[in-house]
């Protein structure tokens, strides 16, 4: 029996608009059997192609309200409809059918699901970014960097935990 490559990804804008923003991290945390491996692209290194070959052999994606926000994001900023090559499984809607609501971080507090970087959140992921352009903080960087790799961490565990 082969086993499914599962992909779990969340991203980091400059807003919330992908009119007026733009995608300033996207992580990905590849999971085959025990096999794992975790992957951020940042800022120029976000391109259609490194995304791809990042989800090479990938058979479904799992996200957090990314049928709203970071799959479609994706596909206006970089005309690449992830929905339509992979399989997506949004775990905000497992997450309503088990009457857990609200953000990512609320239903992690909910689960009693650990989070090393407390009190940040998608606002403050906005605030490091530009910190780190404007003034090349890479204490900055390293922290958005760690914040969005607990985020994709800690979807493979609500994952685990609601199914």
């Amino acid at each position: 029996m082969q086993q499914v490559v599962e992909a779990f990804l969340d991203i980091e804008t400059t807003g919330l608009s992908p009119l007026y923003s733009e995608i300033t991290v996207i992580g990905i945390h590849i999971c085959k059997g025990e096999e794992t491996s975790f992957a951020q692209l940042v800022g120029r290194d976000i391109t259609p192609e490194s995304i791809l070959e990042a989800l090479d052999g990938v058979q479904i994606i799992h996200t957090y309200n990314g049928s709203r926000f970071d799959l479609p994001f994706i596909n206006r900023k970089l005309g690449i409809n992830l929905e339509e090559i992979y399989s997506h499984r949004d775990l905000m809607y497992d997450c309503w059918n088990n009457n857990l609501r609200g953000g990512f971080k609320s239903v992690e507090r909910q689960l009693g699901i650990d989070r090393n970087l407390q009190g940040i959140n998608g606002y403050d992921a906005v605030r490091l970014w530009w910190r780190y352009i404007d003034a090349f903080d890479l204490d900055a960087l390293n922290t958005l960097l760690q914040y969005n790799k607990e985020d994709v961490l800690n979807l493979k565990v609500l994952k685990e935990k609601l199914l």
